[in-house]
């Protein structure tokens, strides 16, 4: 779907609110009846790369001429011949180049390798409600598919039942919970990685101290620098007073101050309905580049000391100083992930205005990302791995993130578009079970008629509910949450439509995917991100073709 189309004809989807360049609604709501085309494909799945009632129709493309710059205005490119990437024991014959025979499989790190089983990760999914109601659809479905996920920043400071001391935790049951969660499900091979997000506070409150203790290096701890959706910390809002003031108390910036005489007037009154908790910015006390980078390099090496065998950064939408910086520090202290996430990227809340305004675009970024990229790796210096995030959702998404980046860029980040099909799964399932809906946080009674449709049973309405079933047994699916499946659903759309778009490309594994597989579809993408323009992508070949 095309930036600010409400509707698509061909796939009978339609948005709720307005769209914005991923194809989802500025405004993503859990109790949401559909249906865009993430939410139809956390239930339709591979059936969602194909028009609609076959048979009956024909389609035609309406983005064959872009404007502007955005992922909307790269082309991929299709080949006439030839295969590259193919996995030992297939040939080029027809009969093995077929696209489901496309390796999706990749790792990333720089001595202890990750394995995943798709270029794909969460989005950090942090102390909001949203990531907290429905973390075990999030995490059973991406442990099953074998993707990492981000427990975000915050988690511990925001639990009313972790216990701090000194600066030490004692006890951090929302977190053990998250980890717990995924690990059941993690594949017995080891693909996929817990990551864990460290901010300002989480480093007060001995965020990386307490995982080391209790887990070990199996976890992956990520600094924070800041995110696509805002320039400033992390915030969640309460509705509670007292909630507010256990906030306060935690050593949070509270919005408006909760132990203001005035303020606890204006909230008994009505006129004061919630606080906003912030946050600390990082770096403050930094008068300069240098300044951040010892900082930087010696929190990595506190980490080490620890024992973290795996490290990664963060960092947001800040300029091209930030962006070297974060490039450049990555090489220095040999992470093993930079995730570099552009405006567009979404959130569980970021002030508005903020949102719209401030910050690299993601295409803009990820193009210099590369360029930065490539000029330290020709200076002889090793570049940290990649993951390309800020406002993705489709797979062709997915392949134009990793050929930009390429061949740095491992993986792409996915945020809002992943946490879809736990909302859908979720209140599916509390309308089909009454008694477990307060459990999965379901706001449905009865199945809407978007629903209802297309099946009354999780058999009916869940692509991949029977592939589940086999892999797991009969029991074990009785145990997992709706919203797990339909999340292991989108994942498999995802995945298919990328082995599509792959084997086009005449590239059969995913580490394959070069910048040449995209072109720019107009002058200023052209211009802005190094790539060649449509028209003269291959013209000296064709040249020479033609006067051989």
């Amino acid at each position: 779907m095309q930036h600010g189309q409400k509707t698509n004809d061909v796939l009978g989807t339609a948005n709720r609110g307005t769209p914005v360049e991923s194809g989802l609604c500025s405004l993503c709501r859990e109790d949401c009846a559909g249906r865009c085309e993430t939410w139809l494909s956390s239930l339709a799945g591979r059936a969602m790369l194909y028009p609609r009632d076959f048979g009956k129709v024909t389609a035609g493309a309406g983005n064959a001429c872009p404007g502007g710059i955005s992922y909307d205005t790269l082309r991929i490119q299709g080949r006439l011949y030839g295969a590259w990437g193919l996995a030992p024991g297939l040939t080029a014959s027809p009969d093995d180049c077929l696209f489901h025979n496309v390796g999706l499989e990749t790792t990333f790190g720089r001595t202890r390798k990750t394995r995943i089983k798709l270029p794909l990760m969460t989005g950090a999914l942090g102390s909001t409600f949203i990531a907290a109601h429905y973390w075990d659809c999030f995490a059973v479905g991406c442990a099953l598919a074998g993707i990492p996920i981000v427990v975000g920043e915050n988690v511990v400071g925001v639990d009313r039942q972790a216990v701090l001391e000194h600066g030490r935790i004692r006890r951090a049951p929302e977190l053990d919970r998250r980890i717990d969660v995924y690990r059941r499900y993690q594949d017995r091979d080891g693909y996929g990685a817990m990551i864990v997000q460290l901010n300002v506070e989480d480093a007060r409150n001995g965020v990386a101290e307490y995982l080391i203790d209790k887990y070990g290096p199996d976890v992956t701890i990520e600094l924070k620098w800041g995110q696509g959706a805002k320039n400033i910390g992390g915030e969640i809002k309460v509705r509670d007073l007292d909630y507010a003031l256990f906030l306060k108390k935690r050593g949070y910036l509270v919005d408006p101050d909760p132990e203001l005489p005035e303020v606890t007037r204006a909230y008994a009154a009505g006129a004061i309905r919630e606080f906003a908790r912030h946050s600390r910015l990082g770096y403050t006390d930094a008068a300069s580049e240098g300044q951040v980078r010892e900082g930087f390099l010696e929190r990595v090496a506190y980490l080490r000391r620890l024992g973290f065998e795996r490290i990664s950064l963060k960092t947001g939408a800040y300029g091209m100083e930030a962006l070297a910086m974060a490039i450049r520090y990555a090489s220095l202290a040999g992470l093993d992930l930079l995730t570099i996430d552009g405006s567009g990227g979404g959130t569980g809340m970021s002030p508005w205005n903020m949102m719209e305004t401030w910050g690299v675009p993601s295409l803009l970024l990820h193009a210099k990302a590369r360029e930065y990229a490539a000029l330290l790796a020709a200076s002889g210096q090793p570049v940290a791995d990649m993951s390309l995030a800020g406002g993705f959702a489709r797979e062709d998404h997915v392949f134009k993130a990793l050929a930009l980046g390429a061949p740095f860029a491992k993986l792409v980040c996915m945020g809002r578009a992943l946490m879809i099909p736990g909302f859908l799964g979720a209140n599916i399932e509390g309308a089909l079970h009454p008694e477990r809906r307060e459990r999965v946080h379901g706001n449905w009674e009865s199945l809407p008629k978007s629903v209802s449709s297309l099946g009354t049973s999780p058999e009916q309405l869940f692509a991949t509910w029977h592939t589940l079933q086999s892999l797991l047994g009969a029991a074990e699916m009785e145990r997992i949450p709706y919203g797990a499946v339909a999340t292991f659903t989108l994942l498999d759309k995802l995945g298919a439509g990328l082995q599509q778009l792959l084997a086009g490309a005449r590239k059969f594994s995913v580490q394959a995917v070069s910048r040449e597989d995209i072109v720019a579809a107009n002058r200023e993408t052209e211009r802005e991100t190094g790539l060649a323009y449509v028209a003269e992508a291959e013209d000296a070949i064709a040249r020479r073709i033609l006067l051989s």
